[in-house]
């Protein structure tokens, strides 16, 4: 075999270790950005076309539109992200959002996230019957307790009536967290979240069928606390070390 040959095959090898380990989600474009995070120098082309000879593709996302109603804004609320979904540190921008989980016999599971723009990793979630109030601020109270210190938090969320309530509005306000709103019945002002969401359908919820709440709810956790959750700590570990190599002065022999 030639030297190009044999890194082909190297490299065939470890993309069937990682599109494996995705649950056969991942696509070209993922696998090539954890062959980089690994130090791999090859181009997207060369990752996507060692794929297709292997027969392996991702889940791709569907495009849709689709639009909801949208509550009132409080008066003294603003979209403070206005789409700038960047953070410098973590636990200063967070969005949070609910979606539904179709159980069978036409009954729905409802989840609330709270994402760290920072990171991208859940650091709060929920899940209930209900869409209710209650079900928002446990996935806030969950992301509160995680939280290492009191400095103020700017919280992302829709026009929904479980985020413009009297009783939510007043529970951030206690825990020292910035309220901001999208515009009115865009879902692009929340873009993060929804990302998020598009992911847990695409790669896990829209791939099963659940026969029982219960067996939802240890899916989901499984997705977020095993799969998604620790490849973006993993991926945040990789960019500190990074960030330090550079930062870190050279030494020079004589």
């Amino acid at each position: 075999m030639s030297p190009r040959a044999r890194e082909n095959q190297r490299l065939s090898d470890r993309i069937r270790v990682l599109h494996a380990e995705s649950d056969g989600t991942f696509g070209a474009g993922r696998i090539w950005e954890d062959l980089c995070e690994e130090g791999e120098r090859r181009s997207l082309n060369r990752v996507a076309r060692l794929m297709r000879l292997d027969g392996l593709q991702g889940i791709p996302c569907k495009k849709k539109l689709r639009s909801k109603p949208s509550g009132t804004r409080p008066a003294d609320i603003e979209n403070h992200l206005a789409r700038d979904f960047k953070a410098d540190k973590p636990n200063t921008r967070w969005v949070t959002d609910i979606t539904y989980i179709r159980i069978v016999g036409g009954q729905w599971l409802y989840l609330c996230v709270v994402v760290d723009l920072y990171s991208g990793i859940v650091v709060g979630w929920s899940m209930s019957r209900c869409q209710n109030r209650q079900l928002v601020l446990q996935a806030v109270l969950m992301a509160l307790w995680q939280r290492e210190s009191r400095q103020p938090v700017i919280l992302h969320s829709d026009r929904g009536c479980q985020f413009t309530s009297d009783e939510y509005q007043r529970f951030l306000k206690g825990h020292n967290l910035t309220c901001s709103m999208s515009g009115v019945g865009s879902c692009a002002d929340n873009a993060a979240c929804e990302g998020f969401f598009g992911m847990l359908k695409r790669e896990r919820v829209n791939r099963r069928r659940y026969e029982t709440h219960a067996e939802a709810r240890a899916d989901i956790f499984d997705y977020i606390e095993c799969f998604y959750n620790p490849r973006r700590r993993r991926k945040l570990e990789i960019r500190k070390q990074k960030k330090s190599n550079l930062t870190q002065p050279s030494v020079v022999s004589g």
